[in-house]
């Protein structure tokens, strides 16, 4: 009888230290686990919790303030900006104004000359006389207003020969008189090709024009 009982009383001791042992490492286990979740817990975010203060305003997404930074920190360093200072001696800073370029058309000096004095002489077929004031002008060179004025007593005796040409009719209107406008510049062009190897008057102007 006296082994049974030592017996049972071996076994009763086992059972206890086994029960020990496992309760140690339950709450070892549970220690671990409360100290990952304190510590390390807050490394990954509750996703529903962080849905649910999006829907209620309280956090905006990340990836869109993200965006939204980068995309407003290269339009600011797009735009130049230009301070003055006011009456009260603060700086004031506006953005600068950009200059845009243009294509600007070349544009070419255009030279005038003005025969002295009038021109005047009979028109063909009447005894009306035909008065007036000529001038040239051409965009060439000063080369050709030289020319123009060292020739000028046979310029003049040109352009009265083509006056003369011309009828009442002939002159009558403003196509008339680009018509004989048209025929004096030729005829200029003309004997200062033959005389000096080049014409360039463009233009020829009526300052007057008197039918009488």
């Amino acid at each position: 009888m006296a082994d049974n009982k030592d017996e049972n009383e071996k076994k009763g001791g086992i059972v206890k230290i086994a029960i020990f042992a496992a309760a140690g490492l339950v709450l070892l286990g549970i220690g671990l686990g409360i100290g990952a979740l304190i510590f390390g817990g807050g490394s990954e975010p509750d996703p529903s919790a962080e849905v649910s203060e999006i829907l209620d305003g309280n956090k905006p997404p990340a990836d869109n303030n993200k965006e939204e930074e980068e995309e407003s920190s290269d339009e600011e360093s797009e735009v130049e900006m230009e301070c003055t200072e006011n009456a009260d001696g603060e700086e004031e800073c506006v953005p600068k104004k950009k200059v845009k370029k243009v294509n600007v058309e070349e544009k070419f000096l255009t030279t005038y000359y003005e025969f002295p004095g009038n021109f005047t002489t009979n028109l063909r077929g009447s005894k009306q006389f035909l008065q007036i004031t000529v001038g040239v002008s051409t965009q060439y060179d000063e080369e050709v207003m030289v020319n123009v004025e060292s020739h000028q007593l046979a310029l003049r005796g040109i352009i009265l020969g083509v006056m003369s040409e011309y009828s009442q009719d002939d002159v009558a209107g403003r196509e008339g008189k680009q018509a004989l406008a048209d025929s004096i510049k030729d005829a200029l062009n003309i004997f200062l090709e033959d005389k000096e190897g080049f014409g360039g008057v463009e233009g020829i102007h009526f300052t007057s024009f008197v039918l009488q």
